[in-house]
């Protein structure tokens, strides 16, 4: 009453500054634990927090759901806006970094309507393009697709940036941890390139770059293979040496 009286205000509310945690405190590092290896599980393998809950009382923990509810949500907050903060800068040096990716085209050879994949390897810095047809998506195809790129470009980069396609990545963790497969590790070792993979449904420059789009890599590859008969195609304006207008 005597703060209402001098201050003349009349709303007060108080706001929670640090959520007490009497019984989890000393399971944290577990809890933490636990919900990082549930989140790196297929969606179908997931655990709901009630199972988690129930496991984690399994090993010694007494306190309530809700206190383990309260802090998953916090550590759910806390993995997502570091996940959506990640992306692949648009400004880069000379010789610092590539993007890989694959379409798939529909074209006429010899008279008979075939699905081709068409490989792109595109320099980040002056944003040349390689382009070259092969009929499946095949560990050896992306193989040969670096090998005629850096052939062509005569070097590679320091990086090598893919969105997380099969022939390249195993597992996908949280944020930008990645399991490589041992062969395209060995390749990439190789080259002395550091492969570095997209975050799901991110935004990258050679599919969805502004004033661009996965339109864009098509026709580019249909410009490429037009009045094509036979595979492999490459690119005429990379064999001129000049990026695409």
């Amino acid at each position: 009453m005597r703060k209402v009286i001098r201050t003349g205000i009349t709303e007060f509310t108080y706001t929670r500054t640090v959520q007490p945690r009497p019984k989890l405190g000393a399971w944290l590092e577990e809890l933490s634990r636990l919900l990082a290896i549930n989140a790196a599980r297929g969606r179908r393998e997931r655990l709901t927090l009630i199972q988690i809950y129930e496991e984690l009382r399994g090993l010694g923990y007494e306190g309530g759901y809700d206190a383990v509810r309260r802090y998953a949500s916090v550590w759910a907050r806390t993995q997502s806006s570091g996940a959506s903060s990640a992306f692949v800068p648009l400004s880069f040096a000379p010789g610092e970094a590539y993007q890989f990716d694959w379409s798939h085209e529909v074209v006429l050879i010899d008279g008979a309507t075939t699905t081709i994949k068409v490989a792109h390897v595109r320099l980040c810095h002056s944003r040349m393009f390689f382009v070259r047809a092969y009929p499946r998506e095949t560990q050896e195809m992306v193989f040969d697709a670096h090998d005629r790129a850096f052939a062509f470009f005569k070097g590679t980069c320091t990086r090598g940036i893919y969105d997380n396609m099969k022939t390249a990545v195993e597992t996908i963790f949280v944020g930008k941890e990645r399991l490589y497969n041992r062969r395209f590790l060995q390749m990439a070792s190789h080259y002395l390139v550091e492969p570095v993979a997209c975050t799901p449904a991110s935004l990258t420059i050679l599919t969805y770059r502004p004033g661009s789009g996965r339109r864009r890599i098509s026709a580019i590859a249909v410009n490429c293979m037009d009045g094509a008969t036979s595979l492999p195609v490459s690119a005429p304006f990379v064999e001129s040496g000049k990026p695409p207008s």
